[in-house]
């Protein structure tokens, strides 16, 4: 008896800590993609600061909230050394606006690493 009490609390811990690995969610989690029908209004303009030592300048730009473009300023993001800051941008695709969010280039070619078939490579320009 005392074989199967301890089987039993062993087998639910490790269905706990499964389940709770499982269900744990991470910030690297990728976003699902914009796409509406309804162009962004033009780009306001905004002043830009003088330059932060350690810092890249994320320009403002409309982002879609509620069925609705909203405006979010321009703000200085942390810079990571070793890549390249690409602004959140709107492309028109098939007669739809399509949003893709900042993010950071490391090999300066302008492709997400995760879209590139090669990442990083040293060659290129």
């Amino acid at each position: 008896m005392k074989k199967l009490a301890i089987s039993f609390a062993v087998g639910a811990a490790s269905l706990l800590s499964v389940g709770t690995a499982v269900m744990v969610p991470t910030t690297a989690q990728a976003q699902p993609a914009v796409i509406v029908q309804t162009p962004p209004p033009p780009p306001r303009s905004e002043h830009v600061p003088p330059p932060r030592r350690g810092y890249v300048w994320a320009p403002g730009h409309y982002e879609w909230h509620r069925g609705r473009h909203v405006w979010v300023a321009g703000n200085w993001v942390r810079a990571r050394p070793g890549y390249a800051y690409r602004a959140p941008e709107w492309r028109e695709r098939d007669g739809r606006w399509e949003y893709n969010r900042g993010r950071w280039d490391r090999d300066h070619d302008g492709v997400p690493n995760r879209y590139d078939r090669r990442p990083d490579n040293p060659n290129r320009s």
